[in-house]
C-alpha cells in the first residue's frame, strides 16, 4: 500500500478514535458534570455541542488534506503530532470524568494535549498554511478548556463527593 494512502487513513483513524473515545469517556459518570461547580468563564453548555464537531471536522480535514497534498515525510511528522496530542486529550477525558475523577492530573494531560495542538497547528501550517488556520480554533478551544481544567481543580476540593 502506498505510504501517502496510509498515512492519510491513519490521520483520519486517530480522529475518529479520538472523538469516539471522547463520546465514550464523557459518558462514564452520567450526572457528575452537572453538579461539579462552574468557572466564571465557562461557555455556556452549549456551545460545547456546537465546538466539539466542528473541531473534529477541522481535524479530519486537516488531516486529509496533509495526507493527501503533502510528502510522507511531512504527513507523518504530522500524524505524530496528531496522535500525540489526542493521546494526551483522551488522558484527560479519563482522568476527569472517570471515577474517582483526578481533577489536577486530567488538567496536566490537558496542558500536554494544548501544548501539543499547538505544535499541531505549527506542523500543519508548514506543510499547508490553511490546514493550520482550520486548526487555531481547535488549539483555542483546548486552550480554554485546559483553564477550565484548572478551574474545576481549584472549585472541587473531592470530586467523589459531587
Amino acid at each position: 500500500m502506498n505510504a501517502q494512502i496510509l498515512i492519510t487513513a491513519s490521520c483520519i483513524a486517530v480522529v475518529v478514535v479520538y472523538a469516539g473515545l471522547s463520546a465514550f469517556l464523557t459518558s462514564r459518570a452520567p450526572g457528575w458534570y452537572d453538579r461539579l461547580p462552574r468557572p466564571a468563564w465557562q461557555p455556556p453548555d452549549w456551545m460545547f455541542g456546537v465546538m466539539w464537531p466542528l473541531n473534529f471536522l477541522a481535524l479530519g480535514l486537516a488531516s486529509y488534506a496533509i495526507g493527501v497534498y503533502s510528502p510522507p515525510e511531512q504527513s507523518l511528522a504530522f500524524l505524530n503530532v496528531l496522535l500525540s496530542s489526542t493521546a494526551f486529550a483522551l488522558l484527560w477525558a479519563f482522568f476527569f470524568y472517570v471515577p474517582p475523577h483526578r481533577l489536577l492530573v486530567a488538567a496536566i494531560a490537558l496542558t500536554v494535549a494544548t501544548v501539543l495542538a499547538w505544535g499541531l497547528v505549527f506542523v500543519a501550517w508548514q506543510i499547508i498554511s490553511l490546514a493550520g488556520a482550520i486548526l487555531v480554533p481547535y488549539a483555542l478551544w483546548l486552550t480554554v478548556a485546559t483553564s477550565l481544567a484548572y478551574g474545576y481543580h481549584r472549585l472541587v476540593d473531592d470530586p467523589m463527593s459531587v
